[in-house]
């Protein structure tokens, strides 16, 4: 497995984390958990921001990369 497939693979990996905070934080009754919830999202959120840059950068600097 390449690079590129392993740092894509970990973004929807992210982005099923953050999904599953999101819905965590909206569904708990417990204010302080639905804040922790909701605060572990937007970190998670930060971080599959930087990994979407990643691919963008593996992709411009290795074009047999795009789209894979």
């Amino acid at each position: 497995m390449t690079v590129a497939s392993n740092v894509k693979q970990c973004l929807v990996t992210i982005k099923g984390i953050e999904s599953q905070l999101s819905s965590l934080a909206f569904n708990s009754l417990d204010q302080e958990a639905k804040a922790a919830f909701h605060d572990t999202a937007l970190t998670i959120g930060t971080i599959k921001k930087d990994l979407q840059y990643r691919i963008l950068e593996l992709e411009r600097q290795e074009p047999q990369y795009k789209g894979s």
